[in-house]
């Protein structure tokens, strides 16, 4: 049987390595580390926590919660790894970071099936290969992606607008409108009045901004093109009313006359269901940027499921090139997993390479390639990372948003949230029992 070559020992990879090898196909794992370290990583090991020690929630009525339980259905190697090394957090799953790594590297290691290559490869090989090699890719495969894909198609830098969920906004203020009438209701906008505006001009020039870590200070001027709205707003008064909270060509229905600036989000997927706020890009602190972004009326009680982020990020624009099992659309035999392709976060990382080596496995064995349901948190995310309609891709974490609603609407968000998480768990049963 063929043997599979993945490359990258993160959390993506070492999921896809152990699908694979769990079901028997044999698995060439490159991992540059410790010959070559990125900016970011430090720790010999594999599946290295560079950030937060914490896997998110632990209750599965969260979006990070009903991930995990997803992913130990799928036999997580990561979930494994947490529930043999972690530590007391409250409600969030955290773990000893040196003891997480070095159980998911002790296994890999051990595994009869995988074969362990300390080197960086710099091109991409023939025949099937899985490539997870994170946010900070190195410049030479970077390269040979961009000419895999289309230079067109690969970002450096992550600038991402928040983003809310669209039954969280107040349509009692907000409206729906496209610009001089030109589409149909395309945006939902908030209009401000001129004692708003200003309150909320002067939040955001005074809020805190979230420190740059060394080597996104090094390539900060790159985000010119796509400036913080407190940078832009610093530059004057009236700059954002003449940039991206311009009002003109809009009437509010409700008082049929022009705002003094409107605030527009734009829908971010298919469904519907989640709005970005457009020309947002921002690197507020999160805290402040609920804080600062409450205060536009309509959004007083908005519920962020992504907060906006400019930082250096590695990743491919997955719409036009995976379809939803992270393969590439024209070439059948390269697989994407990790943050590589737009999901964002440790938990998301691991789950795509789950879904990606269980599925290869499966291809190599002669068996049909699952396809997650919709309604599923993995199968959400797989499908949000390969929808077309989306012009303007960022990545993303998991997050209720990304589920279908209810067929009857629950106003208790709790409970809401219990009825999603369930639906996806006997979702994701009835898929793995007809497989």
């Amino acid at each position: 049987m063929q043997t599979v070559c993945v490359i990258g020992a993160g959390l993506a990879g070492c999921e896809a390595a152990w699908q694979l090898a769990e079901n028997g196909i044999k698995v060439k794992l490159y991992e540059m580390k410790p010959k070559k370290y990125t900016p970011a990583h430090s720790y010999e090991g594999f599946a290295e926590l560079v950030c937060s020690n914490s896997l998110k929630a632990s209750r599965l009525d969260s979006a990070a919660g009903l991930l995990k339980e997803e992913m130990r259905m799928l036999s997580s190697l990561t979930m494994q790894s947490a529930a043999e090394t972690f530590v007391s957090a409250g409600g969030a799953l955290a773990v000893d970071r040196k003891l997480f790594s070095d159980y998911i590297t002790g296994k890999i290691n051990s595994h009869p099936n995988i074969e362990v290559i300390s080197e960086e490869l710099t091109e991409i090989p023939d025949g099937i290969t899985v490539i997870a090699t994170g946010p900070l890719t190195s410049d030479s495969l970077a390269e040979n992606i961009a000419k895999l894909t289309g230079s067109e198609h690969l970002s450096f830098f992550d600038a991402a607008a928040p983003i809310v969920t669209a039954d969280s906004i107040d349509m009692s203020i907000a409206f729906e409108a496209s610009r001089y009438g030109k589409g149909e209701g395309d945006y939902v906008n908030c209009p401000m009045n001129k004692e708003e505006y200003e309150t909320f001009y002067n939040a955001l020039i005074s809020a805190e901004s979230a420190p740059l870590k060394s080597f996104d200070k090094r390539d900060f001027k790159v985000y010119e093109g796509c400036m913080p709205v407190e940078v832009m707003a610093k530059r004057g008064m009236d700059t954002l009313r003449f940039g991206p909270l311009k009002p003109v060509g809009l009437t509010d229905p409700k008082t049929s006359h022009r705002a003094w600036a409107i605030v527009q989000l734009r829908r971010e997927d298919s469904l519907g269901t989640m709005f970005n706020l457009v020309g947002f890009q921002t690197n507020l602190k999160w805290g402040e940027q609920k804080r600062v972004f409450s205060l536009i009326p309509g959004l007083k009680n908005a519920e962020f499921v992504r907060y906006g982020v400019m930082h250096r990020n590695t990743f491919i624009d997955s719409p036009k090139l995976l379809d939803n099992r992270f393969c590439l659309k024209k070439n059948n035999n390269i697989f994407f997993a990790g943050q590589l392709t737009g999901v964002e976060g440790y938990i998301e990382s691991a789950a795509s390479g789950i879904y990606v080596g269980l599925n290869i496995a499966r291809k190599l064995q002669g068996k049909a390639m699952i396809d997650l349901p919709k309604d599923t948190m993995l199968g959400a995310l797989s499908y949000y990372i390969s929808d077309e309609s989306i012009t303007d891709f960022q990545p993303m974490g998991c997050n209720m948003g990304l589920l279908p609603p209810l067929e009857q609407r629950v106003k208790d968000k709790k409970l809401r949230y219990s009825q999603i998480a369930d639906r996806a768990i006997n979702s994701l049963k009835e898929c793995l029992n007809k497989a």
